[in-house]
């Protein structure tokens, strides 16, 4: 078994992937084209380069461009299966996917309908051999009206496999602290804490999602690495951050991937799930991700074999689904005598 073949064949969980950035440049430019006069490209090449972000900023903006293409649910169901396509292709048995039903709703699909949509493509992904639970989480810059009703949405609605309650969009301007309450009601309701942090701001963000949000994970996270107290305490309590170094410096949070912070948190000994974010957005997946880790970040099989406990650990699976995927991957480690 060559190094990528042994990259490729480790069952993998994915926690840290949006929905709507999952789509490829050509599902984009094929909504583009559905949609004209939208502002988005129509054709894959062009899509990707409209994709080279200059910052966060940027890559929010042509994010929310791309949410106004996907206006039924059978986009939305068109999402969720060609994402759980991809993940099937890259070894991928269970992904906890974010979505965002504000944004969809903004443009145009109905609560009930995006419900059903989402309940039809989970089964679809089942037949193709991967669970997928939700993560429905709240843009920042939608306030905590938009967070109230995200979570009225969630608890109406509740489609199968809902998991968590979480918070994206942008950082700076939004502090976790004015999400307390909506998060404490969402965590009363059953729904588990799994905010964004310190992905574009400091490591204050951070702390806040745990001590504000009560972050049972934090999303992004790298932040920490600035504040040796904090990663003993996410060390301590067991708390994983999801990080996504293809994301991290497309969106320009690091400036490279020499600079990007994973190795000072693994050693710190801070539990990481490795994630995605937006993979058709970024031009990566899974498996691209785990190269990265090896290749750029200077991971060992054996350390890259811990990233996939970690998510395991962490997920919000099934014991059995979660107990199946360790016991794959210790038969491939001993086979491969790591």
């Amino acid at each position: 078994m060559t190094p990528d073949e042994f990259l490729a064949a480790l069952p993998k969980a994915e926690l840290h992937v949006h929905l709507l950035g999952s789509a490829s440049p050509g599902t984009v430019a094929e909504l583009a084209r559905r949609h004209p006069g939208r502002g988005v490209p129509t054709e894959p090449a062009e899509v990707a380069r409209y994709c080279e972000f200059t910052d966060f900023a940027h890559f929010v903006a042509v994010y929310t461009a791309v949410n106004r293409l996907v206006t039924t649910g059978a986009d939305i169901e068109a999402l969720v299966t060609g994402l759980a396509a991809d993940l099937a292709r890259d070894t991928v048995r269970y992904a906890e996917v974010t979505v965002t039903p504000l944004s969809h709703q903004k443009s145009g699909i109905a609560p009930r309908e995006l419900a059903e949509a989402l309940d039809s493509g989970r089964r679809i992904a089942g037949g193709l051999g991967v669970e997928l639970n939700w993560v429905f989480d709240v843009s920042g810059d939608d306030g905590l009206p938009g967070a109230e009703a995200t979570l009225d949405w969630v608890l109406r609605e509740r489609p199968s496999g809902t998991v968590g309650f979480g918070l994206g969009g942008p950082e700076t301007g939004f502090p976790r602290r004015l999400f307390r309450d909506v998060f404490a009601r969402a965590k009363a309701a059953g729904l588990h804490s799994l905010p964004h942090a310190g992905e574009t701001t400091g490591p204050d963000e951070v702390w806040s999602a745990i001590r504000d949000l009560g972050a049972e994970r934090v999303g992004h996270g790298i932040a920490s690495a600035r504040d040796p107290g904090l990663l003993r305490h996410l060390a301590d309590h067991g708390i994983t951050l999801e990080i996504c170094p293809t994301s991290n410096l497309r969106t320009r949070a690091v400036a490279s991937l020499a600079e990007h912070p994973l190795r000072r948190i693994l050693a710190a000994g801070v539990p990481v799930a490795l994630g995605t974010d937006d993979p058709g957005l970024f031009g990566t997946s899974p498996n691209a991700e785990f190269r990265t880790c090896r290749d750029r970040l200077g991971l060992s099989e054996a350390e890259l074999a811990a990233l996939v406990r970690h998510s395991a650990a962490a997920a919000f699976c099934t014991p059995a689904v979660a107990a199946g995927l360790l016991r794959d991957l210790a038969r491939l480690c001993l086979a491969r005598s790591i």
